[in-house]
């Protein structure tokens, strides 16, 4: 039975940012298909009883600066603790990366998500701006302008996502579903390893 994760995620999500590339190294060990799925979370959380962080209590938001800041050092990744631009609305950029599935395949994808967060969460860059989009994407080797003008297929898939997303009961992000069982968060990667290598 081959063995398919479906990947959930925000491209504004530190914690996806944080669990990204160790994600990567996991699944193409396990030799897994990914399912490249970005979400919109302002539709997720008030079905799922989340809350946009700026409106948590206090307390949680300052725990949260204290826990990126243990897993910052922990796995050695470089990261802003409050970047420039964030939050930042992430819809060009989910499209951009659904595009890129669809034009270049699931691992390009998965390159292309990966390097949109590090310019938020190391590189201070506006990702909310097709300009800086378009370079990310061409550093990698890709058309922006071109994958841009997808955008209304792109759009579609990823209201679709959305809704699969909260009928399957994904909440935060990241949530990684393997063979239907949801993992989230990326503190949980050891478990999401496990049920890959079973």
């Amino acid at each position: 039975m081959p063995k398919i994760v479906d990947y959930y995620f925000t491209p504004a999500s530190p914690w996806t940012y944080l669990g990204h590339a160790r994600f990567v190294q996991m699944a193409a060990r396990a030799a897994a298909q990914v399912n490249v799925k970005p979400v919109d979370y302002a539709r997720i959380f008030p079905v799922s009883g989340g809350l946009p962080l700026k409106q948590r209590a206090p307390q949680r938001q300052a725990y949260r600066l204290i826990e990126l800041r243990r897993w910052r050092e922990h796995l050695g990744l470089p990261l802003n603790l409050e970047p420039k631009y964030f939050p930042y609305a992430t819809e060009i950029a989910s499209y951009l990366i659904i595009a890129a599935d669809r034009e270049y395949g699931a691992a390009r994808a998965m390159q292309l998500a990966h390097d949109i967060m590090q310019a938020c969460w190391v590189r201070e860059r506006n990702c909310a701006e097709a300009r800086t989009l378009d370079e990310i994407a061409a550093a990698l080797g890709m058309d922006g302008p071109a994958l841009r003008a997808r955008e209304p297929d792109a759009k579609a898939a990823y209201a679709a996502y959305t809704q699969e997303a909260i009928e399957r009961q994904v909440f935060g992000a990241p949530s990684y579903l393997v063979n239907g069982e949801i993992f989230w968060g990326q503190d949980r990667l050891d478990f999401v390893e496990r049920a890959l290598t079973r």
